[in-house]
């Protein structure tokens, strides 16, 4: 039995199954929509697509956007350095699923985001995304610690280069900002759900990270402070035309 003296490792793995992270609640659901003849858009897709070329087959469409530089040449994928919200390349009505992992708490400009995303979607088409809960203590932590210090943060507490850390904005980070956002250019709330993780700013001590695994399992229980966990999952659809 785990306890707060037991390494980080055993305690993740037995308090938050490997099917309950967010990045695999987002790759069932893109999984469940997928199609052979689906086009799909990788938002922030990264610098070698690790996750667009994972849905590569003989009839799909592959896009991928980015702001960064791609250090990837597979003739399966169709790469752009294009900004969400003016997405040049890629045609009006083209995209049966849209996806991004915590890409929105990065953009300035959420409304040109979802109007962009509008555009691009056939009718019916879906997007589908993870971005930070605002109500999580670590984007309250991000909004409080200037942006210039993120960088050095999030490497020493998770070690991911600081060069793939962007400046945090949290402009539709709750359900009411993204309802009324996606809203304002026709896109409909077809799911969204508060879900949480391990703490992973905590990994560098077993106590800390003990003290926030509890925290979690607390406010996961009841509805009233889900919203505290630290990621929201949501459904946007265009909707079909009659």
């Amino acid at each position: 039995m785990v306890s707060f003296l037991s390494p980080v490792d055993d305690q993740m793995r037995a308090m938050f199954p490997y099917d309950s992270h967010p990045n695999r609640v987002l790759e069932r659901a893109i999984d469940e929509r997928l199609r052979p003849d689906s086009a799909v858009l990788d938002i922030g897709c990264g610098r070698t697509a690790p996750n667009l070329i994972k849905l590569a087959g003989d009839s799909r469409q592959l896009y991928g956007i980015d702001v960064i530089d791609f250090t990837i040449d597979d003739d399966r994928l169709h790469l752009f350095s294009n900004d969400v919200c003016a997405m040049k390349d890629i045609a009006d009505n083209s995209i049966d699923l849209a996806y991004s992992r915590a890409v929105m708490e990065h953009i300035e400009h959420p409304e040109a985001a979802y109007a962009e995303i509008a555009r691009v979607l056939k009718p019916g088409g879906v997007y589908v995304f993870t971005t930070p809960s605002i109500y999580d203590y670590g984007s309250i932590a991000a909004l409080m610690i200037p942006n210039r210090f993120h960088a050095r943060i999030v490497s020493a507490t998770e070690g991911r280069a600081g060069e793939d850390v962007f400046p945090t904005v949290f402009g539709s980070n709750s359900r009411g900002r993204i309802a009324a956002q996606a809203r304002d250019v026709g896109l409909r709330v077809s799911q969204l759900d508060y879900i949480g993780q391990y703490p992973s700013y905590l990994v560098f001590n077993r106590v800390a990270f003990w003290l926030g695994s509890m925290y979690q399992k607390a406010i996961e229980r009841f509805a009233v402070t889900r919203p505290l966990q630290g990621w929201i999952f949501c459904v946007l659809e265009k909707p079909a035309t009659h």
